[in-house]
């Protein structure tokens, strides 16, 4: 299991279509992807418990990924709240 404290950069934070882009990243990796965030902790692939965050630009959250590509989708997952990749 990997743990990263990750400062979303993007412009707009995360609203609805960045959301579901990020669902759709993490929903390629094969290992389980949570983010957590303001005391909450949702499965990255759940379009509706990402939208339950409501996070914004500059707020810090932690990505937690377990399984046999986790360190793949810890990075995936850090570069696209980065404003690197989608």
């Amino acid at each position: 299991m990997i743990t990263k404290s990750i400062e979303i950069k993007l412009p707009r934070g995360l609203e609805a279509r960045p959301v579901a882009e990020l669902v759709q990243l993490a929903s390629r990796y094969e290992s389980t992807v949570h983010i957590e965030a303001q005391s909450k902790k949702v499965n990255a692939k759940s379009i509706m418990g990402m939208m339950t965050l409501s996070l914004s630009s500059g707020e810090a959250v932690t990505v937690i990924a377990d399984g046999s590509d986790e360190e793949s989708a810890v990075a995936g997952v850090e570069n696209f709240l980065q404003g690197l990749a989608n």
